[in-house]
């Protein structure tokens, strides 16, 4: 992708050589760097890939968001309505694409940053980045994204199993594996969604290994978004949610328990905060209750070309799919600041710096149950806000 550049509406406040560096060109940054130009402060963004979306263009192929078109739009461009309510994975692509022309985002691509120090001066940051360059920033703003780096569980036997193995990120789509007997591990959106992509793709058999049962949510009822509610209840206590919660599940998600996946038995909202957000139903309800998707237990390890479950029995799939997640790996860039927590997140985001690192900003890093692309937007303005009061401050 080309660099794109266009002078600020009015003088930034910050020195020509020193522009604020926004770090990954996803939703997130692209975001953060409109909203700080619309306050006339320089953003660049770097980007190590050479386009921006890199995460969404490596989805797998039937992927929709579970969030509506209207409250995924980022600020200053709305999505086509032709894109639909639930936009595709290659549509965000486009969108994202658009986003950037649209507001002439100053991108540099082929930029992998390695590594943020404090500058020497005190007044600023220094990117060391790929080709041994470094650069000084006014501010930086992390946004390399919640979904960065593949994470699989330290499985005894793994390094010696002989089967085919993959990470879900390296899935696309069902057709290799028409006709073979697959197991999925995780039941998070993803997990879920791979093992009905793989059951209407004409799988043997798919199975879907579960260690902790999921709460179920569906999409849409009557209209009314998943999504609605989230935002509604954004804000309220975690146990009046909870609360609501239950009656609303018993309604709308039938009773799954006499095929493996029973009603989790801690709230909604806790397991949300706890970092677990809830299962949007695109199929998964149906294909367990009619046996297409069976449920077994968690996996413990791998022996003798066989997967070990939790209670004990060993099964030979075809196909592994690990559906386990992913980490942020934010330590080789900001580890040595003391501006993570001890599972690695940021301490603060958003609009607010960490108290340790003035002008380090960080976005995209919680999973909110309102919707990621929605608080992205909102966080953009939240850190141009509260950066041009900063830079106002140094002058």
């Amino acid at each position: 992708m080309a660099d794109t550049r266009s002078a600020p509406a009015r003088p930034s406040p910050t020195p020509a050589d020193r522009p604020v560096y926004v770090i990954g060109a996803g939703p997130g940054g692209l975001a953060a760097a409109h909203a700080l130009g619309e306050r006339g402060i320089r953003a660049v963004v770097l980007e190590k890939t050479d386009g921006v979306g890199a995460s969404w263009r490596r989805h797998y192929d039937r992927l929709h968001l579970h969030t509506t078109r209207r409250l995924s739009a980022l600020p200053g461009l709305a999505m086509p309505r032709r894109f639909g309510r639930w936009v595709s994975r290659d549509n965000v692509v486009r969108y994202l694409e658009k986003y950037a022309e649209h507001h002439a985002l100053e991108i540099a691509t082929g930029v992998e940053v390695h590594r943020v120090e404090r500058a020497e001066d005190g007044t600023g940051w220094l990117l060391h980045a790929s080709g041994g360059r470094q650069l000084t920033g006014s501010a930086v703003v992390v946004a390399t994204g919640f979904n960065h780096t593949p994470r699989v569980p330290d499985w005894p036997g793994l390094a010696e199993y002989g089967g085919e193995f993959l990470h879900a990120a390296a899935y696309r789509n069902a057709e290799p594996y028409a006709g073979r007997d697959v197991l999925v591990v995780g039941i998070g959106n993803t997990g879920a969604e791979i093992a009905v992509d793989l059951v209407e793709g004409g799988a043997a058999r798919v199975r879907l290994a579960v260690r902790t049962a999921p709460h179920i949510v569906r999409r849409s009822t009557a209209g009314w978004a998943a999504q609605y509610t989230g935002v509604l209840v954004r804000r309220l206590p975690v146990r009046l949610v909870d609360r609501l919660a239950r009656p609303l599940a018993r309604a709308s998600t039938p009773d799954l328990s006499a095929h493996g996946l029973p009603r989790p038995g801690t709230g909604l909202y806790s397991r949300v905060r706890e970092g677990a957000i809830p299962v949007q139903d695109v199929g998964l309800i149906d294909a367990v209750r009619t046996g297409r998707v069976e449920i077994v237990a968690a996996v413990e390890g791998f022996e003798d070309g066989k997967v070990v479950l939790a209670d004990g029995s060993r099964i030979a799939p075809d196909t592994v799919i690990a559906a386990t997640g992913y980490v942020r790996a934010l330590e080789g860039l900001v580890g040595h600041l003391g501006v993570l927590d001890e599972r690695g997140r940021p301490v603060a985001h958003g609009g607010r710096a960490p108290r340790e690192a003035p002008g380090l900003y960080f976005t995209g890093y919680t999973n909110p149950i309102s919707g990621m692309l929605r608080e992205l937007a909102l966080d953009a303005r939240k850190i141009a806000k509260h950066l041009a009061g900063e830079l106002h401050t140094r002058r």
